[in-house]
């Protein structure tokens, strides 16, 4: 089973790339948002590609939920962000996407730290959560909802960062809550657990926090801020409550491959550009043009 699980986690950087870049073809060609509105989810479904993308995720989620069974969560939460590797590389070879130096040269950084991290990792079977590990990602749930309602009166990269964060914790509850879950013994167990329901409530807020922050401008930054922000509460959880294991001797190995990708995650919301302007927006640049000539005094 442990073997399987590596080929859950490659097969998932793949699916979560294709993700990435196919969510934020149809984020851009949406309204821009400025109200924490699930109603954008609906609209963005409107898209065939959003659809696509939906799918290529939801196979991503399926990927890592296999994944956690066995591999700890600090491994599997990093190894979302290589899904920015796939991202970047699609975005070059089909939209011709012009990456900085500086972006090309953090995301290898990137994969040497998620690099380490697959050799630090030792598999091993998931702890249950507690009572009060099931009220602690009920209340996170709702402190995301409501940071996430002032977060989107932000505009541009600060906008991308800020909602990309929150997407990521409301990610790393979810995985949190799956880690556990996995390991349910029947398909009755599984239902019944309320881990399901609150996994289910937090992927479906750090959609809508994911869609509002790829409108921004900056799909890098977007995704580089949500798997900065998920890695790390759910590789501390994972560590202290979920049984995660490292090889011993391999602890340095670990620390150093979390934290090279840690900075390398960060960094790339630090240089990324956005890759694209909002068609909307220069529709309407168009409209006021067109407005301003109309409005002049003919001669």
């Amino acid at each position: 089973m442990a073997s399987s699980g590596w080929c859950f986690l490659a097969a998932m950087i793949v699916a979560y790339g294709f993700a990435n870049l196919l969510q934020s073809v149809a984020a851009t060609r949406t309204t821009v948002h400025h109200t924490f509105d699930p109603g954008l989810l609906l609209r963005l479904a409107s898209h065939r590609t959003y659809l696509v993308g939906l799918l290529c995720q939801v196979t991503g989620f399926v990927l890592a939920f296999l994944a956690r069974r066995d591999l700890p969560l600090f491994l599997v939460q990093a190894s979302v962000a290589a899904g920015l590797g796939v991202t970047a590389l699609l975005g070059v070879m089909v939209l011709k996407w012009r990456l900085p130096a500086a972006e090309v040269a953090l995301l290898a950084l990137l994969f040497g730290g998620i690099t380490a991290l697959v050799l630090a990792a030792r598999p091993a079977p998931s702890r249950q959560l507690g009572t009060a590990g099931l009220i602690a990602l009920a209340a996170a749930l709702g402190a995301i909802a409501v940071l996430g309602f002032f977060a989107v009166r932000l505009h541009g990269a600060p906008g991308s960062v800020a909602l990309g964060s929150l997407a990521g914790l409301a990610f790393s509850a979810a995985a949190v809550a799956a880690r556990p879950l996995a390991s349910a013994d029947s398909a009755e167990a599984f239902v019944r657990d309320p881990l399901l329901y609150l996994l289910v409530a937090h992927s479906v807020v750090g959609q809508l926090l994911l869609g509002l922050a790829m409108q921004r401008g900056s799909t890098t930054a977007a995704v580089a801020a949500m798997d900065a922000a998920g890695a790390v509460p759910a590789a501390i959880v994972g560590l202290l409550l979920l049984n995660d294991k490292i090889w011993p001797g391999r602890e340095w190995l670990a620390a150093a491959g979390f934290l090279i990708t840690l900075v390398a995650v960060v960094g790339l919301t630090r240089y990324a550009e956005p890759q694209h302007h909002h068609a909307v927006a220069r529709d309407r640049e168009r409209l006021m043009v067109g407005a301003g000539s109309a409005a002049r005094p003919r001669r």
